[in-house]
């Protein structure tokens, strides 16, 4: 099949063949005549299949064909900035040739040109969930007109926190609507959600996210944690590593690995989630077209990102979650073309390396280096201070003192003394302090 066989508008077909598509994904072929049909959809397939042109082609045909309604009538959620910006592209590119005004909204940036886009007319909204929140509630945007509504990353929206800001989204769509749930994984709550936002929803699923791209080469470094950095900037300096990505599991990790490498005289750039929206925007460009080969980024790219012709990817941390090792490998080996993914494992990843490769159903294959695992004892985990501590809350939601705070100890026993007073020992459980007698008096004092 290509895509001439599929019934799209000869502008998009048109559109389609500038941007160099000949024949559909597995996703696209399936996807794309489900959603011109109208019907809701429940979609899985593993990153870097064509997602996005699954529901975009068929969204920007049903659209043109009708011209009903004015304002917003199609509504796009994503999880990140980058993931927005990117599907945002891709509608401009296949809506080329169409009357159609696609806007992106998300935050970190100012909202004063996303409003002012808006005003100028818009069919198509991309949006993060944070920033449609507060515009719809400073009445800037009305979802009453909605006739496509798309969920994109629907399990990566629920780990990043956002199932309350989707839900109060959802609430405000008008009754009728087409529903379309895009995910790389089915999760229970993903599956809930499903339930309560699709009806009678047709269901693709293509490649399972155990799959990972098939044309990606993958191997494995044991290395102690304090040799990754040696290890990373000999690899990052071997000819055949043309361009690479590299995880990281923490924002101030990824910091640092720019300053080791700038040591050693390779230049890289770092994106995550505590940099600007136009520093990570300039970082992702500067990648793209090679003018820095090298990017350093936490989780937050590893779904959505679209790079072409990437060579490795690398994996300085071994990721928590082993659904984001497929995820991070995913970013090489993209449409037909080959890729590496490397992964560095020190004694207190052993673990999560165990999960990744249960996923996979297979072990990684070993390499050896200049830097073979020398610690074999993990590292002690140190108790957590007091201020560490998980916050407790009381019935009202409101912070008790830390335990153990302004617990009395017991008074010891006082016989009667000759001036008559006597003080008793408190009782656990007593709330109310020791009273003092008089017995001369037989009143409290």
């Amino acid at each position: 099949m290509t895509f001439n066989d599929l019934p799209l508008l000869s502008p998009l077909q048109r559109s389609v063949r500038q941007a160099g598509y000949v024949t559909p994904t597995p996703i696209q072929s399936s996807a794309i005549p489900v959603v011109l049909d109208g019907n809701d959809l429940l979609a899985t397939a593993q990153t870097g299949t064509g997602k996005t042109a699954a529901f975009a082609l068929p969204i920007l045909q049903r659209l043109s064909q009708s011209h009903q309604g004015t304002g917003i009538r199609c509504l796009v959620l994503t999880p990140t900035r980058e993931l927005a910006q990117q599907i945002y592209d891709n509608f401009v590119l296949y809506g080329a040739h169409l009357p159609l005004q696609t806007v992106v909204i998300y935050g970190g940036v100012s909202q004063v040109p996303q409003v002012e886009a808006l005003h100028k007319g818009c069919d198509i909204l991309i949006a993060c969930p944070g920033r449609l929140n507060d515009l719809i509630s400073q009445g800037e945007i009305s979802l009453q007109n909605i006739r496509i509504f798309v969920l994109d990353e629907a399990d990566r929206m629920l780990d990043m926190g956002f199932i309350h800001d989707v839900r109060r989204i959802t609430a405000q769509l008008p009754e009728k609507h087409q529903s379309l749930l895009f995910s790389a994984t089915m999760p229970r709550e993903v599956e809930e959600l499903a339930k309560d936002l699709l009806r009678n929803p047709r269901e693709i699923h293509v490649d399972p996210v155990s799959s990972p791209a098939r044309d990606v080469a993958q191997c494995l470094y044991y290395v102690d944690k304090a040799n990754k950095r040696h290890l990373l900037a000999y690899i990052l300096s071997q000819p055949e590593v043309e361009n690479a990505l590299v995880f990281c599991r923490t924002k101030h990790g990824c910091d640092r690995i720019v300053r080791d490498l700038k040591k050693k005289g390779i230049e890289a750039v770092a994106i995550h989630g505590d940099k600007s929206q136009g520093a990570r925007q300039t970082a992702l460009t500067r990648f793209k077209t090679g003018d820095c080969r090298f990017m350093i980024a936490t989780d937050i790219a590893a779904r959505g990102l679209d790079i072409e012709g990437l060579s490795h990817v690398i994996n300085f941390d071994v990721p928590n979650e082993p659904e984001s090792y497929i995820h991070r490998i995913g970013r090489t080996g993209r449409a037909g073309h080959t890729g590496n993914a490397i992964t560095f494992c020190c004694i207190d990843e052993v673990k999560q390396l165990g999960q990744v490769e249960k996923l996979l159903g297979f072990r990684l294959p070993e390499k050896q280096s200049d830097w073979p695992m020398e610690i074999t004892t993990p590292t002690e985990k140190k108790p957590l201070s007091q201020a560490m501590q998980p916050l407790r809350l009381n019935n009202q939601g409101q912070p008790l003192p830390p335990k153990g705070y302004g617990r009395k100890v017991p008074h010891e026993h006082i016989t009667v003394s000759k001036g008559g007073h006597t003080r008793t020992p408190s009782r656990p459980g007593l709330s109310k302090p020791v009273q003092r007698i008089n017995r001369r008096k037989g009143s409290g004092t």
